[in-house]
């Protein structure tokens, strides 16, 4: 498959988050802003209809934890990614800032403190971090689309009611979508994914259907994923987002990609629209 975004690897395998929320913030990111307020109203709604007073979260595709920290604290994507561009944290090692990160995080008031997250990734140094700031109450840095599941993050995955997933190259690739799908299959959690336009797998999308899961964009429109660093990437974009069938004048030849929410439900818990507090 032909690659259509830019790779930041350099950032991604820190022993801390603050190369990986800089450059996020420099390039201009917005689909945390867009996806997580959905997201909160999509696990409302999951608890409500399944009668949970706590739910079990998988943040698929991690990195160091940014949706898992907005959805489970008292604090927006804004000021979480302003504190990591702060001089003031400058002087800290990974160690002593995980140790702050934790604190302020704290500070902040959970919104459920119930709730359970569980990071997922394939970065061993995103996941540490995440878990050390108190962002997850557990990682995993196992490989899904190599590899199925050791029997500990198996027993975890048994237990997920929501996964959700933003704005990930991977997008739950086919291999691993099959093997959360075994793993899950017990409890059938809902799942939500925010991917870049024309990164969608098709195979995923049958996959889930063939599995008893009903999939739709709960009438959203697409929103800002981030601005292109270059223009060749947006022609590459452009290129992919019309093979994969969708329009580009209005939206990817503007300058940045494109994200588009899809929810996954079991067909028996979709008879009931999914309602938002807002919309991208």
């Amino acid at each position: 498959m032909k690659s259509f975004v830019t790779l930041f690897d350099e950032t991604y395998d820190q022993p801390d988050c603050r190369s990986y929320y800089q450059m996020v913030h420099a390039l201009g990111y917005r689909n945390h802003f867009h996806a997580i307020p959905l997201f909160l109203d999509i696990l409302s709604q999951l608890k409500e209809r399944r009668g949970l007073r706590a739910a079990q979260v998988l943040d698929f595709a991690s990195s160091y934890g940014i949706v898992a920290a907005t959805m489970r604290y008292g604090v927006t994507v804004t000021e979480f990614l302003d504190r990591h561009q702060s001089p003031e944290i400058d002087a800290l090692g990974p160690e002593a800032l995980a140790r702050d990160d934790r604190g302020w995080l704290g500070g902040r008031g959970m919104r459920a403190a119930r709730d359970r997250y569980l990071g997922m990734d394939v970065s061993e140094a995103a996941i540490a971090y995440g878990v050390a700031s108190g962002v997850f109450d557990a990682g995993s840095a196992e490989d899904l689309a190599a590899a199925v599941p050791s029997a500990d993050l198996a027993a975890r995955l048994a237990e997920i009611d929501l996964i959700v997933e933003c704005g990930s190259v991977a997008h739950l690739m086919g291999a691993a979508t099959r093997r959360l799908l075994d793993a899950t299959a017990a409890r059938k959690p809902w799942i939500v994914t925010s991917p870049v336009r024309g990164n969608e797998r098709a195979e995923v999308f049958a996959l889930l259907r063939a599995r008893g899961y009903h999939v739709e964009t709960c009438g959203l429109p697409p929103f800002v994923h981030r601005r292109f660093s270059d223009a060749a990437e947006q022609r590459r974009a452009i290129e992919i987002a019309q093979a994969a069938g969708h329009e580009t004048d209005a939206f990817e030849a503007g300058g940045a990609f494109y994200a588009q929410l899809y929810l996954a439900r079991p067909v028996a818990e979709a008879d009931a629209p999914i309602t938002f507090g807002s919309t991208p």
